[in-house]
């Protein structure tokens, strides 16, 4: 294995982790956004105000976006199975 092959691998595992989380991530950083400015136009300081919105918006994005990060990360898993007679030799 060479120092490239390495590379290449790590570089589509970051890239499928990235395509995965990326969904979610954003669902959850656009709820924050919002519910931070409605705290900030109402002077509502609630704890709790902010993780219900965000666990039900993440929780309705894995609903959605499921079966795709599923089938990307079977992907990535099957390419590895499928090629790893290069790996060991």
């Amino acid at each position: 294995m060479s120092s490239e092959f390495v590379i290449s691998m790590a570089e589509n595992g970051i890239w499928t982790v990235l395509l995965v989380a990326g969904p979610l991530l954003l669902v959850a950083l656009g709820l924050g956004l919002l519910v931070s400015i409605f705290q900030a136009t109402t002077q509502i300081q609630e704890q709790t105000l902010a993780f219900i919105p965000k666990i039900v918006g993440v929780l309705a994005s894995l609903v959605i976006f499921g079966p795709w990060m599923l089938s990307q990360v079977t992907n990535f898993a099957y390419q590895i199975f499928s090629n790893l007679h290069r790996y060991i030799g």
